[in-house]
């Protein structure tokens, strides 16, 4: 079986609108590229539910910082469009950086709340490109449905906020992290890292599960849970500590106290050596 690729986006619209007329569900999958196995089970899991998966390949510039790796982000579009193939996926959309933000383009999507304490905080503009990005790449797929992978926690939130505000009608299926085999999230960056850093990357998991631990023990004090995580990254002095905290699941509020009722999600992110790392859990009482 070939894969459709599909470059323009007046050639997507075209192609989604013809398969909705035949009464197709469409689903999409929308990626930066380099996929792995957390990519996959994406798809995977969409063509369970679709008739049509959509996996969009974008790198996009708007969701970089001025001192992010925009430039050396990895790229493989072969091997990207095998596992894609291997995964059950039968389109794929790659446009050109030209096709999304032509010279003219002036529209931005600007998210509230959600969007501005911790990757917002330390990633001024971020989530206003993600908004963008994924807002067109809908509008190009017009998809039933999309899926994103819990990794990206903050920004399932956003999208699921601009989802809602902009009446888009688009159901968003959220999918958990898919791990390696020493517990370290899946993520295109781990390229980045160095056997030993890989290593030590995982204290990030160390510590949500330290985190997760105390939740389950009844624990519901937000300091006490967020000190005995640092705790345990403080065992790996080389990870550079952005943020680590415990919040609410729905709004990432974060109050002294949770009640036995709340969903809870524990978000870490910082630095290792070169390479940025995040990563999440979520604790629940149903």
């Amino acid at each position: 079986m070939s894969l459709n690729v599909i470059q323009s986006i007046s050639d997507m619209q075209s192609i989604s609108n013809a398969l909705r007329k035949e009464g197709k569900s469409i689903a999409c999958v929308p990626t930066m590229g380099y996929l792995h196995e957390g990519h996959a089970s994406l798809i995977r899991e969409a063509v369970k539910h679709h008739d049509i998966v959509i996996t969009t390949i974008f790198i996009n510039p708007l969701q970089f910082g001025p001192k992010e790796d925009f430039e050396r982000y990895p790229r493989d579009t072969e091997r990207d469009i095998a596992i894609i193939l291997a995964a059950g996926g039968k389109y794929v959309f790659i446009p050109s950086i030209y096709e999304m933000y032509p010279p003219e383009f002036q529209t931005t999507i600007s998210i509230g709340n959600i969007s501005k304490s911790f990757e917002g905080l330390y990633r001024p503009g971020h989530f206003e490109g993600v908004a963008t990005v994924v807002a067109k790449l809908f509008a190009a797929t017009k998809p039933d449905a999309a899926y994103f992978g819990q990794k990206d926690y903050q920004q399932t939130l956003v999208i699921k906020q601009m989802v809602k505000d902009l009446n888009m009608g688009i159901d968003i299926q959220v999918i958990p992290t898919l791990r390696e085999s020493s517990g370290l999230a899946m993520s295109s960056r781990n390229v980045y890292l160095s056997p030993k850093e890989k290593k030590s990357a995982l204290v990030l998991q160390s510590a949500l599960q330290t985190g997760l631990s105390l939740i389950r023990d009844g624990n519901r004090r937000r300091i006490s849970i967020e000190e005995s995580m640092k705790d345990i990254l403080a065992g790996c002095p080389e990870f550079e500590i952005q943020y680590c905290n415990a919040a609410l699941g729905d709004t990432l509020e974060m109050p002294d106290e949770f009640s036995e009722t709340d969903q809870i999600v524990l978000l870490i992110a910082g630095f290792l050596g070169k390479t940025r790392l995040i990563d999440n859990m979520t604790w629940s009482s149903k």
